[in-house]
């Protein structure tokens, strides 16, 4: 596969400038940490720059008939779709995404685009009508917001692009984005497309920067709302600025998600699912990836063997190697926040590690790559059971009765996503009512569809993303009364 590193541009609609007033960004190789691209970064002059753009694009595009977007949507899905491979290799290149994983951020993200593109001749208001003696009926009218702008990190980007840009569009709204300086190349690229789907002048600008061109696209007076996928630091910063205009904000904060594991499930498949979703996917550098697997104490000592030997057979290294299934962690900082935890866990014994917990050796041997690694015996109230990871690290606790598995699950500050592994449907129903969580999946169901709302609660944010309720978030309904 081509190696060639691509150039990364500030892309303000149909504009392109190779530097800018926010400086430049050295691009690392995940991998080794080598120098790889200089990336130019936006600051307020750009930021300034893209807005007033998209401000003066907006009208024409909420006004491009719906079948019109619908069509440049779907182009742009076919885009995707067409170029999966290349967008595998900018994951690898950008993050050190294995080329499984990858192909498979494209093609989902081409289902977004594909689902929502069907959104745009299908919005409707409602008519409103009473039979009494007023003699009046009113009728609503979904409106876009105007300029939305999105800031998405660094895991994962082109996911992040399909669930946010694909519904801002389809609902009419012109749209700056700000990716993470460190995961550049696959969201220019996606620019590009974007351009050749027929995405007109100004109605899409992406800008890479750091946190100062954020704060500029979030205080821009003509930015009307904020769509923001990040960490709970960031999102706090971002709310206090949104506060002084009153202006709205959807939040996807990350979590902390335990999964219930019952003797009646399936328990080779559960197991499966709990390394390759914890472990396998982005070595463990995902928001909802269930984590924390609670599973009840007649089976633990079963599962924990269980969980070693899976693990032990995922191929690490190379994410350009065809059979590896954990790349690397996205750069050296990474690494030493990981590492840091793990010997908090030997130093304060809040925790029994039984795989890994080391950096990788051999031919990986200073890289940036730690080994797989699981944890049993972990303290509830511990730093490694209350604080995202980020790493390839899967946590395992024992339960005797429902009552202390919701307890620990429920134990976080976080509510993005749960898990329950039962067979017992009046178990998963009882079980999914007491999960405090955005959104609960059983048995395998998986949390990320275009068509079902994805979002949490507590530290994990507010807002939707998905289905109906991720267009809606794009728009406002407007109410008329007519006598």
């Amino acid at each position: 596969m081509d190696m060639a590193v691509p150039s990364a541009m500030l892309r303000i609609g149909n504009e392109d400038m190779s530097s800018g007033s926010g400086g430049s960004f050295d691009h690392h190789n995940p991998v080794t940490g080598a120098f790889q691209a200089t990336v130019p970064l936006a600051g307020k002059d750009e930021m300034d720059r893209a807005v007033e753009k998209a401000a003066s694009a907006f009208e024409q595009w909420r006004t491009t008939p719906p079948e019109r977007r619908r069509d440049i949507l779907r182009r742009l899905a076919d885009l995707i779709h067409q170029n999966v491979e290349e967008f595998a290799r900018l994951a690898a290149l950008d993050g050190g995404t294995p080329l499984q994983g990858g192909r498979r951020m494209a093609e989902l993200s081409a289902e977004w685009h594909n689902y929502y593109a069907g959104w745009c001749d299908k919005l409707s208001g409602e008519l409103i009508s009473t039979f009494d003696t007023r003699g009046e009926f009113a009728y609503t009218v979904p409106e876009p917001y105007g300029v939305v702008g999105i800031i998405i990190t660094w895991n994962g980007p082109l996911i992040s692009l399909g669930m946010k840009v694909a519904p801002a569009l389809a609902a009419g709204n012109c749209v700056v984005v700000k990716p993470a300086e460190i995961t550049p190349f696959a969201p220019d690229f996606y620019m590009r497309l974007a351009r050749e789907a027929g995405v007109p002048d100004g109605v899409l600008s992406i800008v890479p920067g750091k946190p100062e061109a954020g704060e500029a696209l979030v205080r821009h007076d003509k930015v009307e709302k904020i769509s923001f996928t990040g960490g709970p630091i960031a999102a706090r910063n971002i709310l206090v600025a949104c506060a002084e205009q009153l202006k709205p904000a959807v939040l996807e904060l990350g979590g902390k998600s335990a999964s219930l594991l019952f003797p009646d499930a399936d328990i080779e498949a559960a197991c499966q699912r709990a390394v390759a979703w914890t472990i396998g996917i982005m070595a463990g550098q995902g928001c909802a990836l269930p984590t924390r697997l609670i599973v009840h104490e007649s089976i633990h000592a079963q599962v924990v063997d269980r969980l070693i030997e899976i693990t032990k057979s995922y191929k690490v290294g190379d994410p350009f190697d065809e059979t590896v299934m954990v790349g690397p962690l996205i750069n050296a900082a990474a690494c030493d926040r990981v590492m840091g935890m793990l010997d908090r866990v030997r130093s304060e014994q809040s925790g029994k590690i039984v795989l890994g917990g080391n950096r990788s050796g051999g031919d990986l041997a200073g890289k940036n790559y730690i080994e797989p690694t699981i944890i049993t015996d972990i303290a509830a109230d511990s730093e490694i059971a209350q604080v995202e990871i980020f790493g390839p690290v899967l946590l395992v606790q024992r339960f005797g009765d429902e009552d202390e598995a919701i307890a620990l699950a429920n134990a976080t500050k976080y509510g993005l996503a749960a898990y329950i592994q039962s067979a017992d449907v009046k178990r998963v129903h009882r079980l999914a009512e007491r999960l405090k969580a955005g959104g609960v999946y059983v048995n395998g169901a998986m949390q990320i569809h275009p068509h079902t709302p994805f979002g949490g609660l507590g530290v994990s944010g507010y807002g939707k993303e998905g289905g109906r309720a991720g267009i809606d978030e794009f728009l406002r309904y407007k109410t008329v009364g007519i006598a």
